[in-house]
């Protein structure tokens, strides 16, 4: 059942991406993207069960935006850090490797945790082991798991519980 949701919603997504970077209905560009879709399907068949993971909700899509929202802002603001960071080498920069443990249950919730927190400058997620997130931080501000998690991964995975899982 999830691998049948899970070719549904990639094929979805797939659709609307395509139709977003076209813009357009002409036939020719609907043949095309359907012959699109269909190599794409065929090339991701492995991942139908990640895909099939994801809620399709209303109340899931209604938190979609907030994520974006919340995102965004994070994007900024480690932007204006690592910025800082450039344009004034006398800040101080205390880069390491931290392991934060990670609330969420789902593969498709990990995956766009890890991403989201790799997206946003200053942090890159190294590896997923289970529930743990290792994380290379620009500037490592608290030695403790538990802080560090407050710091890096907390802000995401309040909604993305609430949207993935």
């Amino acid at each position: 059942m999830r691998q049948i949701k899970g070719i549904i919603l990639l094929t979805i997504v797939l659709t609307a991406v395509w139709l977003l970077l076209t813009g357009s209905f002409a036939a020719e560009e609907l043949i095309v993207g359907g012959f699109v879709l269909a190599l794409s399907l065929i090339l991701f068949r492995r991942y139908y069960e990640l895909f099939g993971g994801l809620r399709f909700s209303l109340k899931a899509l209604a938190l979609l935006p907030a994520y974006l929202i919340l995102f965004v802002w994070e994007l900024i603001k480690s932007n204006i850090d690592v910025a800082s960071r450039v344009l004034r080498p006398s800040l101080p920069i205390n880069p390491g490797i931290v392991k934060v443990k990670t609330d969420l249950k789902s593969d498709v919730g990990k995956l766009v945790l890890a991403n989201s927190i790799t997206l946003t400058p200053g942090t890159l997620t190294i590896d997923v082991d289970d529930d743990f997130l290792y994380i290379h931080w620009i500037d490592v501000k608290d030695s403790s798991p538990e802080a560090a998690q407050t710091r890096i991964s907390r802000r995401f995975e309040g909604l993305l519980k609430e949207i993935v899982e």
